[in-house]
Formats: structure tokens, C-alpha cells, sequence
């Protein structure tokens, strides 16, 4: 019968153990799984830089980066003119959509007083959209 118990005991005490594990574990992934953002902006513009090339709002190329297409109604909906419309996005690995902005659309890199991005028509507005994003590299101190 002690024999029972103790196995019992043990067997109590992994099963304890590997709960604490898969707590803490999701707990950390959880806290991390966001380690890197994307900010995605849009406004309007009432010009197009001469060395720009101009992208229609219907492309798909502007649906197979995340939020660029929310980025660009957002800036419509709302006529801005005067500020940035955000979208941001918080996942491993988002920082990634900058290159994507920039390698798989016409990016103007600006010279002068214009602004860096892509300039897309939408109906008869000219938006830009740009991207940053960063990564967090070292845990916060607690």
C-alpha cells in the first residue's frame, strides 16, 4: 500500500510540474508573441512627385501586405490631408511589411520636400502609404 501512495505522490508531483511548465510557458509566449510592429500610414497628397510611379488602389499587389489596404481607406474616409491615418500591426515578425511595401510596390524614396512611400489613386485622390516597423530586442527590466 505504501508502494501505491508513493507512486501516487510522484506522479502528483509531475503532473504538478509540467502544469507550472505549460503556464509559464504560454505566459512567456504570450508576452512575446508580440515582438516586433509594423505601422502602416496614409494621407492625401495633392501632388505626385515627378519621378513617382503611381499604383491603382484596385492592384492586388496592395492586398498581400497586412493593413496597407485599411491604411488607404482610413485616409480617404477620414480626408486626411493634414495627418498620417495608422494602421498597426503587433505580431512576430510584422516588421517585415516595410520590406514588403518597399520591395513589392513602385516605393519613391524623396529627394526634396515630398513625401516617402507609394503613391496610389484612389478614384480622384492620390494617397502615399508608408511603412515603419521595429523590433524589441531584449525584455523589458521588471
Amino acid at each position: 500500500m505504501i508502494r501505491g501512495k508513493e507512486i501516487g505522490l510522484s506522479l502528483l508531483a509531475v503532473g504538478t510540474a509540467a502544469a507550472a511548465g505549460y503556464v509559464l510557458r504560454a505566459g512567456r509566449s504570450r508576452s512575446t508573441a508580440a515582438r516586433s510592429k509594423a505601422d502602416l500610414g496614409a494621407r492625401i497628397v495633392e501632388d505626385v512627385p515627378s519621378g513617382a510611379t503611381v499604383v491603382d488602389a484596385t492592384s492586388d499587389r496592395l492586398d498581400r501586405i497586412p493593413g496597407a489596404r485599411r491604411a488607404i481607406d482610413r485616409a480617404v474616409r477620414n480626408d486626411a490631408r493634414e495627418e498620417w491615418e495608422h494602421v498597426t500591426l503587433e505580431r512576430d515578425g510584422a516588421w517585415t511589411v516595410v520590406d514588403a511595401v518597399r520591395r513589392s510596390l513602385p516605393y519613391y524614396d524623396a529627394t526634396g520636400c515630398e513625401y516617402n512611400g507609394v503613391y496610389v489613386r484612389y478614384e480622384d485622390r492620390i494617397v502615399v502609404l508608408d511603412a515603419i516597423g521595429w523590433a524589441r530586442l531584449e525584455d523589458p527590466l521588471q
